[in-house]
């Protein structure tokens, strides 16, 4: 079932010379083709969120700009039963020493995005992302609540030919947003915590990573949804992508599948369900029109988060867990989707 929405096949600016939308801009790619070309202050938004996970664990940097203030931060997460969190935001006010690319950070004849101090103490993060000939570099440090040394140094693999999601959604000629998601690319490295060393990549627990690149004009509040896969199952290496609330009445969404590298664009919004008052039970995300999209998360762990920092208050619960049942892509292969690991994530915004 292919998208009604318009797809672009060349490089193109996200907006014209006076700061407003490109008209031209809207539609989506395969591959990032964006110029993120952003003028003003005060709603504009600039981010790099990765996460990188395995079987047994998973960690998550992210890396933004809000204009008023940054937010970078390291997550840490062993599942449970008896598993360590681990969160560190560090809040740089003004954003300062926080510069992002109009690109993607970490992509071919981009500069490297560093943030904090070399030797971070208290509550500051250190975060790079660094493009390398095999594929793009993730580096973080911070201390823990104990004040063990917490070290990350990941490689995620740009395999040749691999197609991502990227889209603008577009609420207005001055508010809107260009958001790239990348999945189910393959990563190995190591996270350190003081002596004890976490694996991630290998035959026999391969790791995955997923990258959310965002820049845009945003109103001053919002609420979305986003859920995230990554694995093999029946036969496939699968990277679900999935957004909602926030792309309503646009003609856009972020919905898609990435099936052995092969981007298939999904246009329908998609129905979530799930409830807000028992973050362990079962969602539901489907797609209310077509069969492409039938699952049910399962969560196993609630990531809750809650900023209020003036300027921005932030509500998020992101569950992490297993995503079951079946999709389909463009070429009407059904794909059974058995216990892939991945998230799903409830957010009320106001910045």
């Amino acid at each position: 079932m292919a998208t009604h929405e318009h797809e672009i096949t060349g490089p193109v600016d996200l907006c014209l010379p006076d700061g407003r939308l490109n008209r031209a801009a809207v539609g989506w790619s395969r591959v990032p083709l964006h110029r993120a070309n952003l003028r003003g202050w005060g709603r504009t938004k600039r981010w790099e969120y990765w996460c990188v996970t395995t079987p047994t664990h998973l960690v998550a940097l992210t890396v933004s700009d809000l204009d008023f203030l940054a937010l970078n931060t390291v997550y840490l997460l062993e599942y449970p039963p008896g598993g360590r969190e681990s969160e560190h935001t560090s809040i740089v006010p003004g954003a300062r020493g926080v510069r992002l690319p109009d690109t993607v950070a970490g992509s071919p004849g981009t500069e490297d995005v560093v943030v904090g101090p070399a030797r971070p103490s208290g509550g500051k993060v250190r975060i790079e992302i660094r493009d390398e000939a095999s594929g793009t570099r993730l580096r973080a440090r911070c201390l823990t609540p104990d004040r063990l040394p917490l070290e990350v140094d990941l490689l995620v693999a740009r395999p040749e030919g691999h197609e991502s999601l990227s889209v603008v959604v577009p609420w207005s000629d001055r508010r809107f947003q260009y958001t790239s998601k990348h999945t189910a690319l393959p990563a190995t490295g190591q996270v350190r915590i003081g002596t004890e060393v976490l694996e991630f990549g290998g035959a026999d627990e391969p790791a995955w990573a997923v990258l959310d690149h965002g820049r845009g004009r945003w109103p001053r509040t919002v609420d979305w949804n986003w859920g995230a896969a990554c694995g093999r199952t029946d036969g496939h290496t699968l990277g679900l992508q999935f957004g909602g609330r926030w792309t309503a009445g646009t003609g856009s969404t972020e919905n898609g599948l990435c099936v052995d590298g092969r981007l298939t664009k999904i246009g329908e919004e998609l129905d979530w369900r799930w409830s807000a008052t028992d973050r362990s039970a079962p969602w539901t995300i489907r797609t209310p029109v077509s069969d492409q999209v039938d699952l049910t998360f399962t969560p196993f762990h609630n990531r809750s988060t809650r900023t209020d920092a003036g300027l921005i208050a932030n509500r998020t619960d992101q569950s992490f867990g297993h995503y079951d049942g079946r999709v389909r892509t463009d070429d009407g292969t059904e794909i059974a989707v058995r216990h892939l690991l991945g998230w799903a994530e409830d957010v009320h915004m106001r910045w």
